[in-house]
């Protein structure tokens, strides 16, 4: 039996993915059934207000850089309020940087003093507080790690531009990262996901051991492909290379920031996406894209069978810009109507659509439903939907 739900939305094809690697069936469901995610990038790039990558990009010095921990001080941080802006957006889990590349834990680690907790005014943990609300609400948490580059810490990956840098890589692996990720593995309860970023080398970067540990630590989470692979090698990849990723204990395809791919290799994929142009707090940038954007990206990301993971960025002092959460309350208000065409759907069986977008989903009765989400009414009023055989 086939049934069509018909959707008018203000958003923006359906390609199913090629192959399906060997993967956990509970996991991948429950990675599947959310659909859509919080991203957060916050760390002390919040300061000064001029993205993540500021210490790179001005080539500041480590001594200097790392002076910005005694003026962090996020006293309006409320974990229960990003929690309630994301739930009412209809985003099922989030994902938080618990380290980014200038080498800053924003949770306690006994693996390096140069953490929230021991070295800011403010002199708490974050992620402690997060796991809380998220628990409380049914939200999955899922941690952005940057398991190779690190610019403060000696021997981390990544260009180096202050002496300070210097040391070995096995150095700070066992040091730092293997550390630092089996306490995220172990402090915090259930994590949704991994989210390794910027892996380089594969000859020396260890990303078996990275996957490993997370699989044994916590058989439930998810694990990213950029353990491995930077989001945009991931389009030129190989059946043999996608065979690896399988192997190695890889769930989903991470793909290039802001991308939506036309033909997914895997069936569990995720794009991650910008609500301005900036991941971490930019005090410059006032290009928000319209909830009508958001909603479209979301819907072209659905119909393709992928998960979409937004992000904000959280200012110094701990709160989600203004505009950030207008837009998402948007979102939400939608989704509230017509979540049922986006949670737990799968890429559209249909070929070009010239008038929007499907979205599938089978039911326990055998039934299938198609949801047809329409973005250009044609100027006919007649509602071709080519490829449908019962």
């Amino acid at each position: 039996m086939l049934r069509l739900s018909l959707l008018l939305c203000c958003a923006a094809g359906s390609l199913r993915g090629e192959q399906t690697p060997p993967l956990d069936s509970s996991r991948s469901a429950v990675f599947r059934e959310a659909k859509f995610g919080m991203f957060i990038h916050w760390g002390l790039y919040a300061i000064p207000a001029r993205g993540e990558w500021v210490m790179a990009f001005e080539k500041q010095p480590v001594a200097s850089y790392g002076k910005l921990a005694e003026q962090f001080n996020p006293v309006q941080f409320d974990a229960r309020e990003w929690v309630r802006i994301a739930k009412a957006a209809g985003m099922r889990y989030m994902v938080i940087t618990a380290k980014h590349h200038d080498g800053f834990a924003l949770f306690g680690t006994r693996a390096s003093a140069y953490n929230v907790v021991d070295a800011t005014p403010f002199g708490r943990d974050p992620l402690t507080e997060l796991s809380r609300a998220c628990e409380a609400e049914g939200i999955g948490l899922g941690f952005y790690y940057s398991q190779f580059q690190d610019w403060h810490h000696p021997g981390g990956g990544g260009a180096k531009w202050d002496r300070a840098q210097h040391g070995k890589l096995d150095g700070y692996f066992d040091k730092i990262a293997f550390s630092q990720l089996r306490e995220l593995l172990t402090g915090y309860g259930p994590v949704f996901s991994l989210w390794f970023d910027t892996p380089g080398p594969p000859e020396v970067t260890r990303p078996a051991e990275f996957a490993g540990l997370v699989r044994s630590l916590q058989p439930q989470a998810m694990v990213n492909s950029r353990v491995l692979y930077s989001g945009r090698a991931i389009n030129e990849l190989d059946g043999k290379a996608l065979g690896e990723l399988a192997q190695m204990g890889v769930d989903y395809l991470t793909y290039a920031d802001r991308q939506i791919p036309a033909r997914p290799q895997w069936r569990n994929w995720e794009t991650c996406m910008t609500l301005n142009e900036s991941w971490g707090y930019n005090a410059q940038d006032k290009h928000w894209k319209s909830a009508g954007e958001l909603i479209g990206q979301l819907v072209k990301v659905a119909s393709r069978g992928g998960n979409f993971l937004l992000n904000v960025g959280p200012t110094a002092e701990g709160i989600i810009p203004q505009p950030a959460a207008e837009r998402l309350e948007e979102v939400g208000r939608w989704l509230q109507v017509n979540g049922e065409a986006i949670y737990g759907t799968e890429a559209s069986p249909l070929g070009s659509l010239q008038w929007g977008r499907c979205t599938m989903k089978a039911g326990a009765d055998g039934a299938t439903t198609l949801y047809l989400h329409v973005l250009d009414w044609p100027g006919d009023g007649k509602l071709a939907v080519p490829g449908l055989r019962s």
